[in-house]
C-alpha cells in the first residue's frame, strides 16, 4: 500500500489491478487494471509507482487518476517499490537485487542483496 497524500493506493497481488481508495472514508475511487500480480507500491510526490511480481520484470508509473503513464523494466519478478525521496527503488525477489531508477525510468544501478529480496519500505 501507499498513501499519496489523500488516497491509500493498493496492490491487488491475487488480481491484476490496484485499488485506490479515498483516506478518510475508504470510498473506492476505482480499480485500476494493470497486468499480472501488482505487489507494490510506491509514491515518488507526483506518481504512482507499482511493481509486477507474476513472470514479469516490470514497473509500472501511474498518474495519480490511474492512468498507465509507462512500463520500465526493472530485474526477475519485480516484488517491492520504494521511493527515497529522489529514485525508485525495486526489490526483485527472482534475480536476488534492487534496482535503482530515475524518476524517469531510467536504470541508475542494480545491486545485489542475497536471496528473494521482498517489499522495501522508507
Amino acid at each position: 500500500m501507499a498513501f499519496d497524500g489523500a488516497n491509500i493506493w493498493v496492490a491487488n497481488k491475487g488480481g491484476t489491478t490496484v485499488t485506490k481508495l479515498r483516506a478518510r472514508d475508504g470510498a473506492t475511487l476505482g480499480t485500476f487494471p494493470l497486468g499480472p500480480a501488482p505487489t507494490g507500491v510506491a509514491f515518488d510526490g507526483t506518481n504512482i509507482w507499482v511493481s509486477t511480481f507474476n513472470n514479469s520484470s516490470n514497473v509500472v508509473k501511474l498518474s495519480r487518476n490511474g492512468t498507465v503513464l509507462r512500463t520500465f523494466t526493472a530485474g526477475s519478478l519485480a516484488n517491492g517499490v520504494a521511493f527515497d525521496g529522489s529514485n525508485v527503488w525495486v526489490a526483485n525477489y527472482g534475480s536476488g537485487n534492487v534496482t535503482k531508477l530515475s524518476r524517469n525510468g531510467v536504470v541508475l544501478g542494480t545491486f545485489s542483496v542475497g536471496s528473494g529480496p521482498v517489499g522495501p519500505g522508507f
